[in-house]
């Protein structure tokens, strides 16, 4: 799914042209015409979530800077790029000052705000992320902060939400690396238990001989080698959530314990004279189907049914394919950030080949690949050149192409082959970063801003190589926001020059 941007200006003819300009670079938009409208469409409860503000700083009534103050006050963090007609120090930097994260001059340039847009987006990611991160760690993680557009993932929030006003036990069901893990948080942090501990157990990962200890605890001086006390997960979990990944993995000895724990909410350390009282929310996690172990004898009957109480089955990440691009450019700009690397977001082949994935590790797997294309990139967009492992398993993305290949090493038996795409900066891209075939005003604005650079803005020459007109070229490019006196003087020098 596209960002969605709002643009917010008094001027009718300033509103269609961003909105057209928007659109040509690949975004959805919406348009309002007051400040009040504006703090409306804002509101968290609007929906779709808007990503970006245009926002003009001179309106009647309540004017920009008022807007900013408000979505300030209200702790609302959406970024804004003002529009000024003067562009002044004075004004700019009251506008950064109340929150905006840059500024265009009216009328604007198409490149000009293309490439602000893109700074905003990429800043407004980096920063969801770590307030994502930030209240994950604290406990406070809510499901808006879930990167998600799709309606099966709708259908997860709606049902944690409803999940996280009671002590119901979950099951969260799903292939590894779906976010399950994730959605427990998100769960604990829409509850009136947030903040509080939240304890994660990998059963599958548990010492056959130590599993008792580690969930329940010991005394000192228990077993051989239990030379201090220690208090066990469910004991540390307590007033909090308890968060069992891989449940089909527990041993049947253990299985039964567990039962006991959930049903008198006590337990018994190793050792132990006595029980102890536990108050724990319990969510669970596999990717295994337990009804079929308890068939087949490997879990109990009477503890998956304690356990499937309030089933949620999340959705593998090819089933959810519009969320990819919020997914990678979340993870992107974190990584850019921990790499100290300017990524500005994907090419549109790039996104689209992430799109046409399957993605078998999920989402686990997306972020390791986007780590290492960041990693490997050496430009300020991440390209299918960082992705070619990815590549290699979807048609038409093929990175091995012999026409544009170079061969770096001989072909032996014991060597390996080593190819490098040669990417052609003259070919023009049919996509746009969401897989989407691209308008045809956008690949015309594409070909004559090639045209200007490429016959160096003699006017003449570009008119007669694209079989227009010259007063048709003057009006595409006055259309298309282009600096009609720029390329004639260009061009004027260089005929000067022969």
């Amino acid at each position: 799914m596209s960002c969605l941007i709002l643009v917010v200006d008094d001027d009718p003819v300033q509103r269609r042209l961003l909105e057209t300009l928007v659109r040509r670079f690949g975004y959805m938009v919406e348009t309002v015409e007051t400040g009040e409208a504006a703090l409306a469409r804002l509101e968290p409860s609007s929906s779709p979530s808007i990503d970006l503000v245009i926002l003009d700083l001179v309106m009647p009534d309540v004017d920009g800077m008022t807007v900013l103050e408000r979505m300030r006050d209200r702790g609302w963090q959406v970024p804004t790029i003002v529009q000024t007609a003067n562009g002044s120090i004075e004004t700019v930097i009251t506008a950064m000052r109340a929150g905006a994260v840059d500024f265009v001059v009216k009328p604007a340039g198409a490149e000009r705000l293309q490439v602000s847009i893109k700074n905003a987006l990429r800043a407004g990611a980096l920063e969801d992320e770590v307030r994502r991160m930030n209240r994950q760690a604290a406990g406070t993680l809510l499901f808006k902060d879930l990167a998600s557009s799709s309606d099966d993932m709708e259908r997860v929030v709606r049902l944690g939400e409803r999940a996280a006003k009671s002590t119901i036990p979950v099951l969260l069901e799903g292939e590894s690396g779906v976010g399950k893990e994730v959605i427990a948080r998100a769960i604990q942090g829409a509850s009136d238990r947030r903040g509080r501990p939240f304890v994660t157990v990998n059963c599958g990962a548990l010492p056959e001989n130590l599993v008792e200890s580690i969930l329940f605890g010991h005394e000192k001086g228990a077993f051989t080698g239990a030379n201090e006390k220690h208090i066990g997960k469910f004991a540390e979990a307590h007033g909090g959530t308890l968060f069992l990944d891989e449940i089909g993995e527990l041993p049947l000895d253990l299985q039964v314990k567990l039962l006991r724990a959930l049903q008198q909410g006590e337990i018994d350390p190793v050792g132990a004279r006595r029980s102890i009282k536990v108050d724990i929310r319990l969510i669970s996690a596999t990717n295994q189907n337990l009804i079929e172990l308890v068939k087949r004898g490997r879990f109990r009957e009477d503890l998956y049914y304690r356990l499937n109480v309030f089933p949620i089955s999340v959705p593998p990440l090819r089933g959810r394919r519009d969320d990819i691009p919020d997914l990678a450019r979340r993870f992107a700009a974190r990584f850019g950030a921990e790499e100290g690397k300017r990524i500005r977001g994907f090419s549109s082949e790039a996104m689209a080949l992430l799109k046409s994935y399957d993605w078998p590790g999920n989402v686990r797997q997306l972020e390791n690949a986007v780590f290492r294309a960041v990693v490997l990139a050496d430009g300020d967009e991440l390209t299918i050149s960082e992705f070619p492992q990815i590549a290699a398993h979807v048609e038409g993305f093929d990175l091995r192409i012999p026409a544009v290949s170079a061969v770096l090493s001989q072909p032996k038996p014991d060597r390996e082959i080593v190819r490098v795409e040669v990417r052609d900066p003259n070919v023009l891209s049919l996509l746009n970063e969401n897989g989407d075939i691209r308008r045809l005003d956008q690949l015309e604005a594409e070909t004559i801003r090639f045209a200007l650079a490429h016959y160096r803005g003699q006017m003449s020459a570009v008119a007669r190589k694209l079989g227009i007109g010259r007063s048709t070229l003057y009006r595409k490019m006055k259309e298309y926001g282009f600096h009609v006196a720029e390329a004639e003087s260009a061009g004027s020098e260089d005929d000067a020059a022969a």
